[in-house]
């Protein structure tokens, strides 16, 4: 409490007075005072921070493992093959005739059972026989052995005809030689090969087989003690190659 101002100016402070706690010597001690309070309260109320510290090491973890996989190439895997490796290969083999390389080979019927077989025949052989080079006509109603010789070239067992070579290398069927003579390349394949004199042959007239001289075509040899048996020297029809039409290296 303050003394009467008569007697004194000094102050004495009374610590039994509940405002005396507030008293203080200076505005300056009263600002520190304030502040020392709400530092007080501030670290009452606000709670301690937890340790999270390893929460938060694992969470870094993960996403660096995360942008690691984000980041990672994948596997190299083999490149494709180009379309011209794959029609390299699956690109047929080439098909040829050993000792043909000098004329053309046709397989061909002459049969007319098949009209449509019968006509691509006669037509190969008609747009061939314009060229006037060697032709080596193989018809397969007159010799057998000709169908199984053109199974084990081509590889294949069902067959159509006609079927041409050449120079000894294999053009095609019918259709593929159509196309050719129209495009004009037909001719170019033919070039080169030897030209053949006009006429026909005087041996077989141009049939291209003649009668057998063991069995003079019948096919069918008798002996006393065997009786008849199978002509070996020709087919089954008693012929055998003409031998102005065919080389040594063709039987």
């Amino acid at each position: 409490m303050w003394r009467p101002w008569g007697k004194s100016p000094t102050r004495v402070h009374d610590t039994s007075s509940p405002s005396s706690i507030f008293s203080c010597s200076s505005f300056k001690d009263i600002e520190n005072l304030c502040s020392s309070d709400e530092s007080t309260q501030s670290h009452q109320l606000v709670p301690a921070p937890k340790r999270t510290y390893v929460v938060f090491h694992r969470v870094r973890a993960a996403n660096s493992l995360l942008r690691a996989w984000s980041t990672a190439r994948p596997p190299a895997l083999p490149e494709p093959e180009t379309d011209a490796a794959k029609r390299h290969d699956q690109s047929p083999p080439v098909i040829s005739i050993p000792g043909a390389e000098k004329r053309i080979v046709v397989y061909f019927t002459s049969l007319r059972v098949v009209r449509s077989t019968f006509e691509d025949c006669r037509a190969v052989r008609s747009i061939l026989r314009g060229f006037r080079v060697s032709i080596d006509e193989r018809d397969l109603s007159m010799d057998s052995s000709f169908l199984s010789e053109l199974q084990q070239i081509l590889g294949q067992r069902k067959l159509t005809l006609p079927r041409v070579f050449i120079g000894g290398r294999y053009v095609g069927g019918a259709d593929e030689v159509r196309q050719l003579h129209e495009m004009g390349e037909l001719k170019k394949f033919v070039e080169g090969l030897p030209a053949v004199e006009p006429g026909v042959c005087d041996t077989c007239g141009g049939i291209c087989f003649v009668l057998c001289d063991d069995c003079n075509g019948s096919h069918k040899l008798y002996s006393e003690k065997g009786g008849f048996k199978s002509c070996t020297s020709c087919n089954e029809n008693g012929l055998i190659r003409c031998p102005s039409c065919f080389s040594p290296s063709d039987y």
